[in-house]
């Protein structure tokens, strides 16, 4: 899947789009997803073009993995999931269903989570 600077998060990015944001600093952008899936479902972006994890530790700087990973935790803190807990998720690729080819983290709270996937065989 190849990078497009009109996806839905660029577009918001550039200010193009509005969002509930969340949280923002120099490395990420987090706001309320506008489907959630959960009582709170926010989303966490990288602001470099980056379409996966894969993507995005092949080519980012130190300083921004350090930002994104830290800007998930502040957050899911912040959102007050570390207790009694929460779930991170990003799609990558098509198997994964990943829709917008932009890195993205699902930050999933506010209920009983159930079992991530169903287990093997079944």
């Amino acid at each position: 899947m190849a990078y497009d600077p009109n996806n839905i998060f660029a577009r918001i990015l550039r200010g193009e789009i509005p969002n509930k944001t969340v949280y923002e600093d120099e490395h990420a952008l987090a706001f309320h997803d506008i489907n959630p899936q959960t009582p709170t479902h926010v989303l966490v972006i990288p602001k470099g073009a980056y379409v996966s994890f894969a993507d995005f530790s092949a080519k980012a700087s130190d300083a921004e993995i350090v930002g994104f990973v830290r800007a998930v935790g502040k957050v899911a803190r912040d959102l007050g999931a570390e207790e009694p807990g929460y779930r991170i998720l990003a799609n990558n690729g098509a198997d994964a269903r990943q829709e917008v080819p932009h890195l993205h983290v699902h930050v999933f709270a506010g209920t009983d989570l159930g079992r991530m996937i169903k287990p093997a065989g079944k």
